[in-house]
């Protein structure tokens, strides 16, 4: 063989091969990988390597369908089907494949493997390097896949009988797990800014536009936990729902406070969600 993909006990070539749509990693990145090299069909420190592989998997709750013996005598084995004794050899698992939904399924974890031919390093070579702001995980405002975060947080907020989990840094609400979140009060609709620190969502822009129909004040700018506590109304929107209350944090009560401007709110994000429906609905269909 030239290259080899392996899929869960599945082989071929790994321009022939599929992943179901469904597998986690194609939604949420959700899942650990390693990676090492191959030369004469040695693998290089290969128990080291899968050490940590477990590690990694198990800092998500990800259990690995074999044990660490039976994946290093299966890697050692699947590099000798190469034509090349010199391979880059690549493996991880997934947490499984589910319909998707941020909590974690039920269904057991996918295993992959690459195998491609690559020559040893050149000991003597010389590198040329550029310097980068280390910015990795200041792109919440990015609708990535990689989404591990919000899977973990959306897990929690299951095991805890919760709807959502609310992120924040030091105490300053950045966003929900799947959703924005934002407060009323004294009459004023507060949410954090659109910055690095959260997605911007769709329904967060209506909300602010339908505020300033209704003359309700806004404020783009941090609050706390405590002002979340503290406030008369919590509101959480996405795209299906636009317009939520929440009355739960942490076991205790909040909000419940201004009834009548949540409800002002929220008749008028849901009466332009159903008319945004409507007009866009296929004409044979109306």
């Amino acid at each position: 063989m030239k290259t080899l993909g392996y899929y869960n006990g599945e082989i071929g070539e790994i321009e022939d091969m599929t992943v179901p749509m469904n597998d986690r990693a194609n939604y949420f990145g959700d899942g650990v990988y390693d990676a090492t090299v191959c030369v004469g069909y040695a693998i290089n420190f290969l128990e080291e390597h899968v050490d940590r592989f477990y590690r990694s998997a198990a800092a998500l709750g990800i259990v690995i369908p074999c044990a660490k013996n039976d994946l290093c005598a299966l890697l050692r084995d699947l590099v000798l089907r190469l034509d090349s004794p010199d391979q880059f050899v690549y493996w991880q698992v997934t947490r499984g494949t589910a319909p998707r939904r941020h909590a974690f399924p039920a269904g057991p974890a996918n295993l992959w493997v690459q195998l491609r031919p690559e020559a040893p390093a050149d000991a003597g070579q010389t590198y040329r390097l550029v310097s980068v702001p280390d910015t990795r995980y200041q792109h919440c405002h990015i609708k990535t896949l990689n989404l591990i975060p919000s899977v973990l947080a959306a897990q929690k907020a299951a095991q805890h009988g919760c709807d959502e989990a609310v992120f924040h840094r030091d105490g300053i609400v950045t966003e929900c797990a799947h959703s924005n979140i934002h407060i009323l009060k004294d009459g004023v609709f507060c949410t954090h800014p659109a910055d690095c620190h959260i997605l911007p969502g769709i329904a967060r822009a209506h909300l602010l536009r339908i505020c300033d129909a209704l003359g309700i004040p806004v404020c783009e700018q941090a609050f706390t936990l405590e002002d979340l506590r503290q406030a008369d109304e919590v509101i959480v929107s996405s795209s299906g729902e636009c317009c939520m209350r929440a009355l739960e944090l942490d076991g205790q009560p909040v909000g419940g406070r201004a009834p009548k401007l949540f409800r002002r709110l929220h008749d008028a994000a849901f009466q332009e969600f159903w008319a945004d429906i409507a007009q866009n609905k296929p004409a044979s269909l109306r």
